[in-house]
């Protein structure tokens, strides 16, 4: 535990020492931002647009307007709670201008994205055709309500934090949360017993 919260600190404090090097204009430190974060804004846009190249295009954009306005940003926050907000912010513009849903996901690809532990159970058959039920039932949630379960589920972010990636009041967040459990354990509720009681923390993870 003690160490946990030693680790922690010391990213954090190395996170502010990039973020005063990359308004100075420090392009190596630029960079080490991009890394340390582009993986997990992926994934996330990734979910809710359920397009490869727009969430390419989508995240480019979000670290774009992240950096031109480095200056407004609080080291009173994670760097990652305002960079999430802002790529949700330009993902739901997106969204709101397609007014559709459109392509599939790519199941294929996201065991190589799961954490460490998890890809062999994923495998098999059985496993597969649960976390495509559960995809699936994810993606028949509104905007809000996906973005809310995704940074929950897959990016641990805590309600105050979801809150302000979503510029919602508090208790909107956790009525989204809540929900969207609701619909998920409707939409899901015709799989076999087995399948859940085999799958549970995947398929929770999962969303």
């Amino acid at each position: 535990m003690i160490v946990a919260e030693r680790e922690a600190t010391t990213s954090r404090e190395r996170e502010v020492m990039l973020i005063g090097r990359a308004r100075a204009g420090d392009r190596i430190a630029l960079r080490e931002l991009v890394d340390a974060h582009k993986d997990r804004l992926f994934a996330f846009i990734w979910r809710m647009v359920r397009n490869h190249h727009e969430a390419e295009d989508i995240c480019q954009d979000a670290f774009l307007k992240a950096f031109a306005s480095l200056d407004t940003f609080s080291c009173e926050y994670r760097f990652s709670t305002w960079l999430f907000t802002i790529g949700y912010r330009v993902c739901l513009n997106r969204l709101r201008r397609k007014r559709s849903f459109t392509g599939d996901l790519e199941f294929s690809s996201l065991a190589a994205q799961d954490e460490a532990g998890s890809s062999a159970a994923l495998e098999s058959e059985e496993a597969v055709r649960v976390r495509n039920s559960v995809w699936s039932a994810v993606d028949q949630l509104t905007p809000p309500q996906r973005a809310a379960i995704l940074l929950f589920y897959r990016n641990d972010f805590g309600c105050q934090e979801i809150a302000r990636v979503l510029q919602l009041p508090l208790a909107t967040v956790k009525s989204h949360l809540h929900r969207a459990r609701v619909r998920l354990r409707e939409l899901l509720e015709g799989l076999p017993d087995q399948d859940w009681s085999s799958f549970r923390n995947l398929s929770e993870r999962a969303v």
